[in-house]
């Protein structure tokens, strides 16, 4: 991609401004968006969930960690895979210290449907100390359909059925796992799911990406042409099973 074309100040001050006032219509935008997501209304969580995690079997209320607000981010890992999404693997590496969100009373956390054992040995090589749970033998990933088997539950990902994912190549997301975030809060003994995003509604993560945005080349490559950050040196080429998001 070239550069843009060469100007005065005066000329790029004059379109500065005109992009400014554009920008401002998307913040504006922006902010009603986010009112709306915090109005919508709360599902309670009756269902009983059992996850595998570092100290041993975790309910979903102990992914909060006691806090009154959780993220899941729904780490993709099919469980042919040896290694962990490497989509997934940039959008944790963009996540930043865990204590401001904790000072917020929100816990973040992974959950990912392969054991426990393989989830540990990608976090260590990956150097992350975000908790990290087994949904593996749960109907997690099913009921908030980030994982899909026609022989457990119709096709549904980004609130789409498989006749629409297929219309529009989506096929990557008809069979096995997908990525996603969804949020949930505790009342007291109470559970609730609020909200649920996928596909490029998880750009959210994407610090990197909010970076290259500012700048005239742009983010140039897929989110799943990222390598691992180990492998920037010439290493070992991990993406056969890429996918695009």
């Amino acid at each position: 991609m070239p550069f843009p074309r060469t100007a005065s100040r005066d000329e790029w001050l004059a379109a500065r401004l005109k992009l400014l006032e554009q920008e401002k219509d998307v913040m504006r935008a922006q902010d009603a968006v986010t009112a709306r997501r915090q109005e919508l209304p709360m599902v309670r969580m009756d269902k009983d969930y059992v996850f595998e995690g570092p100290a041993g079997t975790a309910r979903l209320a102990d992914l909060f960690e006691g806090r009154r607000q959780l993220l899941v981010y729904h780490f993709m890992w099919n469980e042919d895979w040896e290694d962990g999404c490497p989509s997934c693997s940039f959008a944790v590496d963009n996540v930043g210290r865990l204590e401001h969100l904790h000072a917020s009373d929100t816990t973040l956390a992974l959950v990912s449907r392969v054991p426990l054992a393989k989830i540990e040995r990608w976090r260590t090589r990956m150097g992350w100390t975000i908790p990290w749970y087994s949904s593996a033998g749960s109907d997690f990933n099913y009921d908030f359909h980030v994982t899909n088997d026609e022989a457990v539950a119709p096709v549904e990902y980004n609130y789409k059925d498989r006749a629409t994912l297929e219309r529009q190549g989506l096929e990557y997301a008809v069979h096995g796992d997908a990525q996603g975030i969804s949020v949930f809060v505790r009342d007291e003994d109470s559970l609730y799911h609020t909200y649920s995003t996928y596909g490029r509604g998880a750009e959210v993560m994407l610090s990197t990406y909010h970076y290259l945005d500012l700048t005239p080349l742009g983010r140039r490559r897929y989110v799943s042409e990222f390598p691992y950050h180990d492998t920037y040196d010439g290493g070992a080429d991990h993406s056969h099973h890429a996918h695009h998001h």
